[in-house]
């Protein structure tokens, strides 16, 4: 803070109640808006300027905000207008003193001041359930920076106790020497010598030792040495000391000359010995083996009769040779292979929906490829086969810089004992839930990152031991890049010994979040580096425990968030999960399961984890997007962490008697890893688990291994573009919901590692407001600056992104920051984009636009990147037999020069054309999806469920309030867009849509009855924020079904790709009033909801998103947002996947915003190509059939099953490449034998279905 003139405290003799201190912006809005009345006010900290604050007052509903800057001799001051002279304050209160009084140019008076909340300290008396009664203290020794290094605990020499007996006694008597006229000082000398002893030794040590390398390197200076060691053993007195100061000399001319010295005799002997092998080449780690795997061949239904329908294989991998070798068994046992150079292998394709199958593209001829099938034993299987292959073609790419890398991440809460002698088991990531295949286990990850709490070892010894585990496990030399500690919680960074050069700009921090936060009992610490051109951060934290204390751990995280600092220091502006380009956040989190401790132990002995994740705190949590906003974990599949009993892993110890009584501990996941990524950038999370060998702590550790696709150090084969080559980043406009109640005027800040220096545009040009919490702000093309990159070839710029963070004129604070892609927005023509603002870790608005990135043609050249190599298979559900697509390729296919393939073979050949078309689809079908989701509950769906039926903001009635669009609205869409179910199947109609529970696998698009749309005529609206339950959304469908199918009247459309969510039943009976438990006061705006009796014009760019939002909530502790009741609308009235989306027509390039498929897009489709599945399938598929048990309409097995009430043999079927519904009409007993189906009468009833369908 800065200091008054006088010396004294800007903030008085104590701090004032209305002085807030780091209280974020928004918070001190919602206190404001709380407080009601005009001329509230406080005072906080400003987040633009580091010693100054910001002076906040509330004027009819609206927040001012005022800037208290400090001069150059400390004296505070509001900022004003150019030109205006500033009232100048020793303190903080003498300012607001003065504001007391009327007119002193403020809007208004400062009437009512608002006090901070004080919190209870006993609340943060807190020190682990199974920890100690008290804080551990933090290790005498902690490094708490850099790598480990020798022992720097200064080692007692004595000279303090000399020097004082000296000064006490002998000082007198040299004293009276030098009055007699004496020249020396003996008894000082006499001290120093003393005092020196341990040094003397020391230095004729070092000495000693570097007497064999100046032997070798060195002549004459050996010459020295030895004579020095061989003087100094008969000096002594004044001739000891003076000859201790000249082996210093010697020592400090020998240090500094002996390496050049000796680099200088080993060049010369390079020159005259043979060359020897590099240095690196020593350092490898051990030869991976040939590994075979067990698989069968997947083929289409035409060729079942010509082969067999199972042909098993073996696959063969060599990576050391570059290799791949399929073999099949023939006749009499005889084997006919098939070898592949790595070259030759173009592609892997993952399927999606059978988990244990790939496709493998290999080049037979010069311009021919073949598609081959496989089914592998299980999934495990054939993710290390992809991980050897991908390894492999890295091995032997004439690429200097890698493309990937992998990276081992561990948590371990060690529980203040030493670890136990081995946790091999840890870095090999084997024992429960989602783990390496043992093929694979072994092979070296190219970063190792350890993370562990209460941690008692020393640094040096913890790293050393991770170390010599690592030597033991890889046969490599791992090289530590960082070292953090804060008391017992240390994060380490370890990294293969190869790429310690491409590390740079390494950076640590630590924050406490002990006891008044002043405590490092817990906290996090936290590294940052460069790999090459691309950003990594991690953080390892240990928040508090307890299972009632969500709140406490809540902030936790979010001071974390705030005060690590770490990361380009130029990102001020951003949080640290906007400053990499990954993010890892690990440590033991605490957060605790809500459910009864009998119920929890009862699931785990069953295995079952989704209900126990459904009551997880932080996921919870997340999904109200109170902490870790818009981070990702990997579905979790092994049981609670903690609290075990020690020795043993069998039982959890979940009662501690304490001094206030029996404290209970619910086993919970308290151990976890979570990331944040970029967008479009590459990471895939190979592992998920925990170990259960490792009993010495009542925590077991968890480990997780990545994938992740890095950049390297841009070198532009053409130099620095000319005027003619530049390439722009062009913006044509920009809108933004802010969450604020200010009104001020904002302006918009471009920072991106492609740019020379940040970029800011002009103030907003257009600005309304539908809702007294949220503020709508525009900026057209002229306001908007052209951004030039430093670089302007595609192969760099699609690698970038661009981060924006919207400020306010007033106090220069952001309200809210994001994160661009500049990938998808390379072409001619602009790209629409839209995604979610943030801020100290909380959503605070929506941002959309339209920009482009133009390319000069010279600068198109680009390639094909290693994790491109492999793609998923997304549109395998859909497509019929034999009409296999090739899987998408991240990247931008049209501007390569890979050629055309020709023709392929019979055998699932196909062109690159073909290829290339079916990868646009499916690309544009995904990237459609996340053009404009800004889902509101941002949950990662799970893996094998369809990307087209994730939530986002627009299939849920949250969508409707941001967006000023009432829920109801969404019956009005129009019929060319959105077909009425009843003029294509009658009976389909009148079928209720059906519940769907959170873990049901979804339907296909393409089966089934799709969901009654409920028109809406002459029916009055009620407030659409009443809660309403799937039962009622029902009923309300049937009860709408029986009115009519007209639509009376046209409302504001919402986006035609998205079919609207389902009506809650309060909408549809103006009569019903049903009881809510927790009555919430609307704003006015919200209060009454009135459908518009003559149609609106269709929307254009940017409609919609000026309509406003329709208000908030009331103003509790939550939230007095609009945000917060979209949320909880969501949660209400969310009941399932929504209805497929019926095909239509590319619209046209240009079309207004809400029009067509292409306005939604965000990937340029040079040549669209209309790929829909309902083209190649009757009528009666699309809409589905109930007439009989089996139908095409059924596009999956696990359907077919579930109709039969069989569905517990769909996993075997699969497993055994019966994985779709042509393959089964030729399936045998034996086949089903082998699929597990052993009851003969279920045998029977699959078969008669079967042959049922095949008389039809």
């Amino acid at each position: 803070m800065a200091g008054g003139g006088c010396g004294l405290s800007p903030l008085g003799p104590a701090p004032p109640m209305w002085y807030h201190r780091d209280l974020s912006r928004a918070a001190a809005e919602e206190l404001l808006a709380r407080a009601g009345r005009d001329g509230s006010f406080l005072v906080r900290d400003s987040e633009s300027v580091n010693g100054a604050y910001a002076l906040c007052v509330l004027f009819q509903k609206h927040v001012h905000t005022y800037r208290v800057l400090p001069d150059d001799e400390g004296f505070l001051a509001v900022q004003t207008s150019q030109g205006v002279q500033p009232k100048r304050f020793k303190t903080l209160p003498e300012l607001v003193s003065l504001y007391l009084q009327p007119s002193q140019g403020l809007v208004t008076t400062l009437l009512y001041p608002v006090d901070r909340e004080e919190t209870v300290l006993s609340d943060d008396r807190d020190y682990s359930d199974g920890e100690d009664e008290k804080p551990p203290l933090p290790p005498r020794s902690a490094s708490t920076s850099t790598p480990p290094g020798p022992d720097t605990t200064p080692a007692a020499n004595g000279l303090s106790t000399i020097s004082h007996e000296y000064l006490k006694g002998s000082y007198a008597l040299d004293l009276e020497a030098v009055k007699q006229g004496a020249c020396s000082l003996p008894h000082l000398n006499k001290t120093l010598v003393a005092s020196c002893k341990r040094l003397n030794g020391e230095v004729d040590k070092v000495l000693t030792g570097l007497e064999i390398l100046s032997k070798v390197f060195d002549q004459q200076s050996a010459f020295m040495v030895s004579k020095m060691i061989q003087q100094s053993v008969n000096q002594g007195g004044d001739q000891e000391l003076e000859n201790l100061v000249t082996k210093l000399a010697i020592l400090k001319d020998l240090l500094s000359s002996i390496e050049k010295k000796a680099l200088k005799a080993l060049q010369d002997m390079s020159l005259t010995s043979p060359c020897s092998p590099p240095l690196h080449s020593m350092r490898h780690s051990k030869a991976i083996p040939v590994q075979a795997f067990e698989v069968k061949l997947d083929v289409y239904l035409a060729e079942l009769t010509k082969i067999g329908k199972s042909q098993k294989y073996t696959l063969s991998v060599d990576v050391e040779g570059g290799r791949l070798v399929v073999m099949k068994k023939v006749k009499d046992n005889q084997e006919d292979w098939i070898t592949y150079t790595h070259d030759k292998i173009r592609q892997l394709i993952k399927s999606q929906r059978v988990q244990n199958k790939l496709g493998i593209v290999l080049e037979k001829e010069k311009d021919k490829s073949q598609r081959k099938d496989f089914i592998f034993a299980s999934a495990k299987k054939r993710e290390a086969f992809c991980q050897l292959l991908q390894l492999m073609k890295n091995k032997h790419s004439n690429q200097d810089e890698p493309d990937m890398i992998s990276i081992f991440i561990g948590t371990f809460n060690m529980g203040s004992v030493p670890s136990p002698k081995s946790v091999a088991s840890w870095v090999l990531c084997r024992g429960l839930g989602k783990t390496l295949d043992e093929m694979t286990v072994a092979i070296p990850h190219d970063l190792y990152v350890f993370g562990s709490q209460e941690n008692s070892v020393c640094d040096r010894e913890w790293v050393e031991s991770l170390r010599a585990m690592l030597k033991d496990q890889t046969e490599l030399d791992y090289k530590p890049i960082a070292v953090q500690t804060l008391w017992n919680i240390k994060i380490a960074v370890l990294v293969k010994p190869e790429h310690e050069n491409r590390i740079s700009h390494v950076g640590m921090s630590s924050v406490k979040t002990g006891i008044a936060n002043t405590l490092g009992n817990k906290g996090a610490v936290g590294v940052s580096f460069m790999f090459n051109g691309t950003s990594f951060g991690f953080v390892n934290c240990h928040l508090t425990s307890g299972n009632e204390k969500i709140a406490r751990r809540n902030q936790n995280y979010l001071d974390i968030l705030r005060l690590l600092s770490l990361g380009d220091k130029q990102l001020s502006s951003f949080d640290i999960s906007l400053r990499f380009t990954h993010l890892f956040w690990l440590g033991d989190l605490n957060y605790r399961l809500d459910m009864d401790i009998q119920e929890i132990l009862n699931y785990i002995n069953r295995k079952e984890f989704d209900p126990l994740l459904k009551v997880d705190q932080l996921n919870l949590e997340k999904d109200k997007n109170k902490v870790f906003f818009r981070f990702v974990e990997e579905e979790i599949s092994f049981p609670p962490t903690y609290r075990y009993e020690r020795g043993s892993r069998d039982t959890y110890v979940w009662q501690k008697q304490k001094a206030t009584g029996m404290r209970t501990n619910v086993p919970s996941w308290c151990d976890r890893i979570l990331w944040k990524s970029y967008p479009e950038t590459h990471i895939v999370c190979n592992s998920y688990g925990c170990t259960d060998d490792v009993v010495t702590s009542d925590h077991s550790p968890v480990f997780a291994t990545f994938e992740v696709g890095v950049t390297s150090q841009f070198v532009s084969k053409k130099g620095l573009p000319k005027s003619s080559e530049q390439a722009y980043i062009e913006f044509e406009s920009i809108e933004a919901i802010v969450k604020t109640a200010s009104r001020t005027k904002f302006f918009i800040e471009f920072y991106s590692t492609c740019l020379e220096e940040f970029k800011k545009s002009y103030e907003n040009d257009t600005q309304s407001s539908d809702n007294i919490n949220f503020l709508r702000v525009g900026w057209s093309n002229k306001q908007l600056t052209t951004l030039k990159p430093l670089l302007s070839e595609i192969e760099y710029l699609q690698d970038q992104h661009l981060l924006l963070t919207v400020k306010s004129l007033d106090g220069y604070e952001s309200y809210g920051e994001c994160v661009l892609a500049l990938k998808s927005m390379i072409g001619s023509t602009a790209q629409q984009f839209e995604t979610c603002l943030s801020h100290r870790g909380e959503e605070t608005g929506k941002i959309r636009g339209s920009m482009r990135v133009r390319v000069p043609s010279e600068r198109m050249g680009t390639r094909e990147r290693l994790y491109e190599w492999i793609s998923v298979d997304k549109d395998e559900t859909g497509a019929p037999k034999g009409k296999s697509t090739m899987g998408p390729r991240a990247g931008h296919e049209y501007v390569k020069s890979l050629g055309e393939l020709g023709k392929v073979s019979e055998e699932g050949e196909r062109s690159n054309k073909d290829e290339t078309a079916a990868r646009y689809t499916t690309e544009n079908q995904f990237l459609t999806l996340c053009f404009f989701v800004c889902s509101l509950r941002p949950k990662q769906e799970a893996a094998n469920s369809d990307s087209s039926i994730s939530k986002n903001s627009y299939n849920n009635p949250a969508y409707y309030i941001l967006e000023g669009v009432p829920n109801q609205s969404a019956a009005a869409i129009s019929a060319e867009l959105l077909p009425s179910p009843t003029s294509a199947n009658p009976q389909a109609a009148k079928a209720p849509h059906p519940t769907a529970s959170a873990r049901t696998k979804p339907p296909c698009p393409s089966s089934g009855p799709p969901p009654q749309r409920r028109p809406m005529t002459g029916l009055s609206v009620r407030t659409i924020s009443e809660e309403g339950s799937p039962e009622d959304d029902s009923a309300a469908a049937a009860q709408a079904g029986s009115v009519g199918a007209t639509v009376g009247s046209t409302l504001n459309r919402p986006p035609p790709d998205f079919p609207p969510p389902p009506l809650p039943k309060a909408a549809l009976e103006p009569g019903s009033e049903p009881p809510m438990t927790k009555p919430r006061t609307l704003h006015p705006d919200l209060a009454e909801v009135r459908i518009p009796s003559a149609p609106a014009a269709p929307p254009v760019l940017g409609e919609v998103f000026r309509r406003g939002g329709a208000g908030g909530g009331a103003l509790d502790d939550q939230s007095c947002s609009v945000l917060q009741m979209a949320k909880t609308l969501s949660e209400s009235e969310f009941s399932g996947p929504p209805p497929p989306r019926a095909p239509s027509a590319p619209p046209l390039r240009g079309q207004p915003l809400g029009l067509g498929l292409d306005a939604c897009r965000t990937f340029p489709p040079r040549n669209p190509i209309t790929e829909s599945i309902a083209e190649d399938m009757p009528e009666e598929a699309l809409w589905g059939s109930s007439s009989s048990s089996l139908s095409v309409g059924e596009s999956s097995v696990g359907e077919w099953l579930q109709r039969l009430g069989l569905e517990r043999y769909e996993q075997g079927l699969l497993h055994n490449g019966w994985d779709d519904l042509e393959f089964l009409s030729d399936i045998t007993e034996e086949d089903l034998e082998e699929a597990g189906v052993m009851d003969p009468a279920h045998k029977l009833i699959l078969l008669e279905s079967l042959r049922q369908q095949q008389q039809k």
